[in-house]
């Protein structure tokens, strides 16, 4: 059972990589997050996110329905639970694009199984340069998404790798070699079991 977290600012390319990278790294459950946020342009419920109300997401907060959860420009975002769980039994890697905030959630709980990654363009030029080129947000909301990024960086020793995205195929081969290296980390009660097995044998 193996899960990779990505995080990273707002446009610094991490469903660009995980798509580029998506036939080389096997079976996998990409895990969709559940936001209250209104849908962009040419988002789908059920593929991008599941969209909410406000009063629905915080119901399935007090019934515990989330994994982890956090609450980013006044909108609420969480990853529900069930499916993970489910896909995890099924063998599959489980990968979350999640913020720093749901980074160290996943950590509380899951930290034996989970391998993380901080995804982040060479500098905070760039990053202003792309998030105004693909003409998603207005000029305010921009401001806050690079305001979020500087407050984000901060975060980035807490991660296992980093990579940095000036070269799109690059980053994408450097996401496929954690993926797979994710895969082989064993959890205690793995590695309990060959030490056993070895001593048996």
């Amino acid at each position: 059972m193996s899960i990779v977290v990505i995080s990273g600012p707002s446009g610094a390319g991490k469903s660009t990589i995980i798509n580029k990278a998506s036939e080389h790294i096997g079976s996998f459950y990409f895990s969709i997050s559940t936001t209250t946020r209104a849908p962009r342009v040419g988002e789908v419920n059920g593929r991008e996110y599941f969209f909410v109300t406000k009063e629905e997401f915080e119901d399935d907060i007090k019934e515990g329905n989330f994994l982890e959860f956090a609450k980013v420009h006044d909108n609420y975002y969480g990853t529900s639970l069930k499916p993970v769980l489910n896909a995890l039994n099924e063998g599959k890697l489980v990968i979350f694009d999640i913020d720093v905030q749901g980074h160290k959630l996943v950590r509380e709980k899951l930290n034996k199984i989970t391998t993380s990654i901080f995804i982040t363009p060479p500098n905070l030029c760039e990053l202003e340069l792309r998030l105004k080129n693909r003409s998603l947000d207005d000029d305010e909301i921009i401001k806050r998404r690079l305001e979020n990024a500087k407050k984000e960086i901060r975060s980035i020793k807490e991660y296992d790798y980093v990579i940095i995205n000036d070269d799109i195929d690059r980053a994408a081969k450097e996401f496929v070699s954690v993926c797979n290296a994710a895969r082989l980390k064993l959890s205690n009660e793995e590695i309990d079991k060959i030490i056993s097995f070895w001593e048996k044998s």
